[in-house]
């Protein structure tokens, strides 16, 4: 399974690994606005709010989904046009942060299943990125759970209700080494892994559990028509303080999470 960014991947990219067998996932930016992409030039000045502690990123008004279903819909047509199994929409917490807007729980609900809802019209599985907070509103509208460093933070009790539903739940942590977080990993039903930040091709998984593995099989069969999720995620976590931005990763190191 492989976790690749939308934009700088064709399809021929995507045609190549299904050939191989793979599963791939079509990484897109739905909370944040990002210099860097070809589209950046059509979001309004006033979507556009604190920095999120990455260079040239900006988080988004998701109240204003009137401008930014149009968008969303454009890359979204993107990742279905390349012919990918799934989406991860990233930067989908701004309300636990500072964005420069008084976003709430409920518009960050409002804005999550409004890109749940277009993905699946283009028959694409789709995944919740973080946002540990809103699972119980948000688990019947995402396909699987991405999480980055819950064992770091104690947290990966926290995504079990995607496990009870027989969601896949895909996991990564940095800093720590596998005889660490692997024995929960195992025991809670998660596909967990470690990662360096670069994303290279480098990983060393944990052996997954019975239920992680039904869990990877429903996932991948229960979502959009004709679609499966894939294993997830690029380096995005919000822990960072937004005061000072980060260097974005080289395009190859933002594309580099796999699990085969």
């Amino acid at each position: 399974m492989y976790d690749i960014d939308g934009f700088d991947h064709p399809a021929a990219t995507v045609a190549d690994l299904h050939r191989r067998g793979r599963k791939v996932i079509c990484y897109l930016s739905t909370g944040a606005w990002e210099d860097f992409r070809p589209d950046a030039g059509r979001f309004p000045k006033a979507l556009l709010g604190e920095g999120n502690g990455w260079e040239g990123e900006r988080w988004l008004d998701v109240r204003r989904t009137d401008l930014l279903e149009p968008l969303m819909a454009k890359r979204l047509d993107m990742c279905r046009d390349k012919g990918f199994d799934a989406v991860e929409p990233d930067n989908m917490d701004g309300y636990e942060n500072r964005t420069g807007f008084p976003l709430t729980a409920a518009d960050q609900l409002r804005y999550n299943r409004l890109i749940a809802r277009m993905a699946h019209e283009r028959g694409l599985a789709v995944g919740l990125k973080n946002d540990l907070d809103q699972i119980p509103q948000l688990l019947p509208d995402f396909d699987f759970a991405v999480n980055e460093q819950c064992a770091e933070y104690d947290e990966c009790g926290r995504l079990t209700p995607f496990v009870a539903a027989g969601k896949a739940v895909f996991h990564v942590e940095y800093e720590l080494t596998t005889g660490q977080f692997c024995p929960q990993a195992r025991k809670l039903g998660l596909s967990s892994l470690r990662k360096r930040y670069e994303l290279d091709a480098w990983r060393e998984p944990c052996q997954p559990s019975v239920s992680a593995t039904r869990a990877t099989v429903a996932a991948v069969s229960s979502s959009a028509p004709n679609t499966s999720p894939v294993t997830p995620p690029n380096r995005r976590t919000h822990r960072r303080s937004s005061s000072a931005a980060a260097p974005r990763p080289a395009p190859a190191a933002r594309t580099a999470w796999t699990e085969s």
